[in-house]
């Protein structure tokens, strides 16, 4: 039996990565302050505030596989101290943050780095992390750079909004989609690749992203299955941005949506993921699954990412005010029977 200690293992990815573990049958310890909700069943949680003196002090024991979730300077470095002589392989789980440009489709691991200036900010402080445990693991370690991570219960709301929203009908306000691409990779085909570099002792550096599918395509998709008479406005970029809107994610956005001169970010090569043995869901296999949970929490509540109905709305009824056109309807009171 593996025995595996992950530093999380409450949040998101961790909780998964945990749940995968043990449904494979190993031994798994989660160390974590525990705020971010409980483990699954079968983990042993060890509460703990990694800031503070002896944090690890009952996990200081041999481990097949530590698999670290932070990138926090003082996490990542104290977690070093404490168990890097402890493991016999260690996953850092990084992000395709860390390269220093996005305008080259299909860039490999071999893409240049960021240079570190600020570790209070998510790339740099990334990069700090791969670099400080590559120097005390050396090939111990594999680094796993996830893209966009999609799948039922996202907090971040990135990949849902979309699915959510042309399930609710209506008019709905998209970006250009022209040279644009969507990139996402499967949380439970994550989960488990981070195992199997774990099982199989990797070392080195893997992009963890999934197919790359133009927007246009992904909205024809979305629209398919959408009630009848959805119909898509399109806004230009200096439109969206001129009112406000912003790229990519967080509150008053089109989530996915990124600059011309970024859309290669959602374009990164997939190949050392599928020679390390990856596997990759369809693309439509993995929409079904976050359509599903999005209609258990939910089509219209509350959002991380995207915009609220009523932001959408007055956006619309500017659009279409600045064409000429009558106001849009309100897609709240849409009583077809697909979006009830």
């Amino acid at each position: 039996m593996t025995r595996i200690l992950i530093l999380g293992g409450t949040g998101w990815l961790g909780a998964e990565i945990a749940a995968t573990a043990v449904a494979q049958g190993h031994e798994v310890t989660a160390l974590a302050r525990g705020s971010s909700g409980t483990v699954p069943d079968g983990v042993t949680l060890i509460k703990a505030d990694r800031t503070e003196p002896g944090a690890y002090q009952q996990v200081q024991r041999e481990w097949d596989e530590v698999i670290e979730l932070s990138y926090t300077p003082q996490l990542v470095e104290s977690a070093l101290d404490a168990l890097a002589a402890h493991a016999r392989h260690w996953t850092l789980i990084s992000s395709v943050s860390v390269y220093a440009d996005n305008d080259q489709p299909g860039a490999d691991e071999t893409a240049p780095l960021l240079e570190v200036r600020d570790l209070a900010e998510y790339a740099d402080a990334k990069v700090h992390a791969e670099g400080i445990s590559r120097a005390r693991l050396g090939d111990r370690l594999a680094i796993i750079r996830p893209g966009l991570i999609s799948g039922p219960d996202d907090p971040s709301d990135r990949f849902g909004y979309w699915p959510a929203r042309f399930q609710r009908g209506g008019p709905i306000l998209v970006p250009e989609v022209t040279n644009r691409w969507v990139q996402s990779i499967d949380v439970s085909d994550l989960a488990e690749f981070i195992l199997h570099a774990g099982s199989t002792r990797a070392s080195g550096e893997v992009n963890a992203v999934g197919p790359s599918l133009p927007l246009h395509e992904f909205f024809t998709q979305l629209r398919s299955a959408a009630p009848t008479g959805t119909t898509l406005v399109t806004a230009t970029d200096e439109w969206l941005l001129d009112r406000s809107v912003r790229y990519w994610a967080g509150p008053r956005s089109l989530p996915l949506w990124l600059p011309l001169t970024d859309t290669p970010f959602a374009q990164r090569s997939s190949a050392a993921l599928r020679r390390a043995g990856g596997r990759l869901s369809p693309f439509v296999e993995s929409t079904a699954r976050v359509l599903e949970d999005e209609r258990r929490r939910g089509l219209e509540r509350p959002r991380r990412s995207g915009l609220s109905m009523e932001e959408e709305s007055e956006l619309l009824r500017l659009h279409s005010g600045a064409a000429g056109c009558p106001p849009p309807p309100d897609p709240r009171k849409d009583q077809s029977p697909r979006q009830r």
